[in-house]
């Protein structure tokens, strides 16, 4: 099972500057949500953002331990605007 803290480092491994908050949507560690601000998404289409999330989980997900992520991705700026 893996825990939404692994996520967190995970992700944030690949985006050192990210702001992440991972929620485990059914408790069975295995169905999440996560919630990623970075720079890194500055100019990149949605489908791009996801993309540089996705590869720093890509061994979660080929082995199911990651069966499924809901993603919400946001540059600071679009962050800041929601918040």
């Amino acid at each position: 099972m893996v825990t939404p803290e692994q996520l967190t480092h995970l992700i944030q491994s690949s985006l050192p500057d990210a702001f992440v908050q991972v929620q485990d949507l059914t408790g069975g560690g295995d169905h999440y949500e996560a919630v990623v601000v970075s720079a890194a998404f500055e100019g990149k289409r949605l489908v791009q953002q996801h993309q540089l999330v996705y590869s720093s989980l890509k061994e979660l997900m080929a082995t199911n331990e990651l069966h499924a992520l809901a993603l919400k991705t946001y540059t600071p700026q679009q962050w800041a605007q929601r918040q």
